[in-house]
């Protein structure tokens, strides 16, 4: 069978990422687990203590720190131990262990805010100037001040953090099922030849440039989604009502608010993206006209939208990407190309190529004490390079901020790390653009730039549609069945295609179920579009050698939490509170069907 996906223990060390800086071995992760057990123990000496003074709440919250700091370290090591193979049942059971220590070590903390509050914010900011090691938190207690109305008694606080460990239940089912369970028929070429579908082939396989290997294995992706639909719908309800519960217990209007408040994002940011997104799907209807013509077809389908343009489309191996990620980040500077080269060529942050039963897709992840790890699935192609410098984007902005601030700001929202990440992926993309002429090499970039596209500017925010329907719906005491599900985001699709792509209801309808990490975070989807529409905006001051650009763009990578989210990117020079970042970044997109409509004639 061509295409085999080999077994995780085939794929040498060198491709993998170092899990053994984190913990040398099993035996001191197990130490450190029960490190943080006997800190359980020592949490009752502060609680109700905190008021006693500033030197006590700083020793409490450098106590606080230190457990967190370790509980991260704990979570990394056996979390990336099963993310690269979820079969491992001895990594899946590391992991579980670690979700319910979380929940312990959450619900053992949680008096904390509560306590702090009854303290009173005006002897907390008095302490704060008055002790040194406090002075730290004069941000934390802005953020404090925002949440103050919706935290809740030391009790019930305690409460919500013991019910986090279950309320994983439906997120790690939907997972299961598809990074583990689902059964995947295999794709066919027109010839017969035979290739094996998985969550570490499929997006190679969208790709390919037999119509027959795209077409069938799309529908066998789609198919073991159908297979489980029910299945996949019930725990996705449940992951609805379970946003819906935690929206209500800490006293927000709606699960939307209770998403976007804490990081002080207006409802009207959501509501400009679904909305420009809206507006602007002439622009995806043309693509797809030029698409059709472009590749000769009468009809296009959903598995065309990648199919390739050019039968010369580069072969970029690993470290061709490596080299020309590095060149085309040259503009921020030496130093971060130094970081990030040491990353990919020494330290093993990457774990590079796909084997059976990796998690799906591909993410950064860590703590401060850690790397700033990659996983992905890396196929030789330019899809894979733009993958990579995109999720290099996230480590060298967890990099930047781990070694910028303090623990306590030492995390970013999402909204702000897609804006890392998409400006990696603009920046090197632009790069080559001015340095590969080829004409099919073009056209390969113009295909990679929109495949991104479609999935920031069409699939997220047609999500980001789904995702506010359904919450409503179910907020007004509606119900969700997998059918209603599959019609719903079926027709939310068909407005996006309009009349120049071939619907098959079922199977498009089923693209939730293939989103098993995405809809499980609460409104999360529509901060990739606005990511990707500042990213654009940010690396085109960056590129007309604006004056304080390239340092406005490092101090936002180094701001960490010590901002609020908008805050961080006015730093940087772009304000997200108007649509005018999605506009521009629409009238990028439009110009890219323009170029590419030239090339292909």
């Amino acid at each position: 069978m061509a295409g085999v996906i080999p077994a995780r223990r085939e794929i040498p060390v060198e491709y993998t990422w170092d899990v053994a800086s984190v913990f040398a071995s099993d035996e001191a992760w197990e130490a450190e687990i029960r490190s943080v057990r006997e800190r359980l123990g020592q949490v009752d000496r502060f609680r109700g203590h905190l008021g006693d003074g500033p030197e006590v709440l700083a020793d409490w919250l450098d106590f606080s720190e230190r457990t967190q700091r370790s509980l991260g370290k704990i979570y990394v090591y056996a979390s990336n131990l099963h993310a690269v193979d979820t079969a491992d049942q001895e990594a899946a059971a590391k992991d579980s262990r670690v979700s319910s220590l979380y929940a312990q070590v959450m619900a053992a903390l949680s008096f904390s805010e509560p306590e702090l509050l009854s303290i009173g914010l005006e002897t907390l900011r008095r302490w704060v100037k008055e002790e040194p090691r406090l002075a730290i938190y004069a941000h934390y207690l802005d953020e404090l001040e925002a949440r103050q109305a919706h935290l809740r008694s030391t009790e019930v606080e305690e409460l919500l953090g013991q019910v986090s460990d279950p309320f994983r239940t439906a997120s790690e089912t939907h997972g299961v099922l598809a990074d583990a369970d689902l059964k995947f028929a295999p794709a066919q070429s027109a010839q017969g030849q035979t290739f094996e579908v998985g969550q570490g082939s499929i997006g190679a396989l969208l790709n390919h440039a037999d119509r027959e290997v795209r077409r069938t294995a799309w529908e066998s992706y789609a198919d073991a989604h159908l297979a489980v639909k029910n299945t996949m719908a019930n725990a996705l309800l449940a992951g609805i009502k379970q946003d819906i519960f935690y929206a209500r217990a800490r006293r927000y209007p709606s699960a939307l608010e209770a998403a976007l408040a804490p990081n002080h994002i207006p409802v009207e940011v959501y509501y400009n993206v679904v909305n420009t997104f809206r507006k602007n799907l002439p622009i995806w209807h043309r693509y797809w006209r030029v698409r059709r013509k472009a590749l000769g077809y009468d009809r296009l389908h959903v598995y065309d939208i990648k199919a390739p343009l050019t039968d010369r489309s580069p072969n970029v191996l690993f470290q061709q990407a490596a080299d020309w990620i590095s060149e085309g980040m040259q503009p921020l500077g030496q130093e971060y190309v130094d970081i990030l080269q040491n990353g990919l060529l020494r330290q093993r942050w990457v774990d590079i190529y796909p084997n059976k039963g990796k998690r799906s897709g591909a993410f950064s992840t860590g703590v401060p004490g850690t790397y700033p790890f990659v996983l992905m699935s890396y196929v030789d192609d330019l899809y894979s390079l733009s993958t990579l410098a995109h999720e290099l984007g996230h480590s060298l902005h967890s990099y930047y901020t781990w070694h910028t601030q303090p623990y306590v700001y030492a995390d970013y929202s999402i909204f702000v790390a897609e804006v890392a990440s998409n400006f990696n992926q603009a920046l090197v993309r632009d790069y080559l653009f001015a340095k590969q002429p080829d004409p099919d090499f073009q056209i390969a970039l113009i295909e990679e730039a929109m495949s991104n596209f479609h999935r920031y500017f069409f699939i997220m925010p047609t999500l980001a549609r789904f995702e506010l329907i359904t919450h409503e719906m179910v907020e007004k005491g509606g119900s969700l069945t997998a059918d209603g599900m599959i019609a719903l985001m079926c027709d939310l699709f068909q407005e996006g295609y309009g009349q120049e792509v071939e619907i098959d209801r079922n199977r498009i309808g089923i693209t939730w179920a293939e989103f098993h990490t995405h809809l499980y975070s609460n409104f999360y989807v529509y901060q990739y579009t606005t990511g990707i529409a500042a990213a654009q905006a940010l690396e085109q001051r960056v590129q007309e050698g604006q004056p304080g650009a390239v340092e406005d763009y490092i101090a936002f990578l180094k701001a960490g939490s010590s901002r609020f989210p908008l805050d961080a990117l006015k730093l940087a020079g772009i304000d997200m509170t108007t649509p005018a970042p999605i506009e521009e970044a629409f009238a990028y997109l439009g110009s890219l069907v323009d170029r590419l409509e030239g090339l292909a004639g």
